[in-house]
């Protein structure tokens, strides 16, 4: 009888404390997900300017098009330009929460491009973009690609098949998403040596042997004075970027990331290329 109860008493005991043991797990996993998870800044109210033009290969009006329905959905109020005049208008500059742009190979004045950068860098605006759009804008103006983080110099090939490699997994922009598959022009930049790497791709030596297993950047963060910067190299045209649901995901990640540039704190980060 003793036995019994005895044998009663530890399996109580082993089901009291597997049950234990499977709900520490349970609140541990629960604990690792929420950690994981981590919420995006949201859309709404935000003030957005969106300036458009350039060069017409890139596509300013398809991209204009379905980024200002996205916004709009989203709750932001948008600004919409075909010039860049607005960066040169103080009152407006010192009101926007967010820039995008697309203005391949255009040029800007010294007055539009003080607007521009002094509302990233003293009031904490915002800025994200995409491809030529806004790396390969404004050539001649180096504290415009200071501020950029990266120039575009070469596309080898054209539009080829490419792969790009989520380097970064525990950023708020990647997390989740997994290795993909590219058909556009694959960006060979040159690029800060400080960003903040989420992604990359390799280079093969099929149009040129020098750059054969070169490791370039694709997506990444950075800041300027006070302002969050991000870039995606990907889309060259936007259904190039749209068939692929991790490229557009990033893309509209980085824009909500860029978009708390005045209501987060700065994020840092030190990880230089050459040490």
């Amino acid at each position: 009888m003793a036995k019994n109860n005895r044998r009663s008493f530890l399996s109580k005991t082993f089901a009291a404390g597997s049950a234990a043991l499977l709900s520490f797990k349970g609140l541990a996993a629960g604990q690792e997900e929420s950690e994981e998870v981590k919420e995006l800044p949201s859309l709404k109210g935000k003030r957005i300017l969106f300036t458009y033009g350039g060069w017409p290969g890139h596509e300013p009006e398809k991209f204009r098009d379905y980024l200002v329905t996205w916004l709009k959905e989203g709750g932001a109020e948008v600004n919409v330009f075909a010039t860049l005049d607005p960066y040169a208008d103080k009152t407006l500059m010192d009101s926007i929460d967010l820039v995008l742009q697309i203005a391949t190979m255009s040029q800007i004045t010294k007055e539009q491009e003080k607007g521009l950068l002094d509302a990233i860098s003293l009031n904490g605006t915002g800025m994200a973009g995409w491809h030529g759009g806004m790396c390969d804008a404004f050539r001649n103006n180096t504290e415009y690609q200071y501020m950029t983080g990266g120039q575009w110099v070469a596309h080898p090939g054209g539009v080829i098949d490419y792969s790009v490699r989520i380097s970064n997994h525990k950023d708020e922009v990647t997390k989740g998403l997994k290795d993909f598959a590219m058909h556009s022009e694959q960006y060979y930049m040159h690029v800060d040596p400080n960003v903040k790497v989420l992604a990359t791709t390799r280079f093969n030596g099929a149009i040129n042997s020098w750059i054969d297993g070169c490791i370039m950047p694709v997506i990444w963060k950075k800041s300027y004075g006070k302002g969050r910067i991000f870039y995606t190299s990907l889309g060259h045209n936007l259904d190039h970027i749209t068939a692929v649901p991790e490229a557009i995901e990033i893309l509209k990640r980085g824009i909500r990331w860029a978009s708390a540039s005045k209501y987060l704190p700065a994020e840092k980060w030190l990880s230089p290329v050459y040490k």
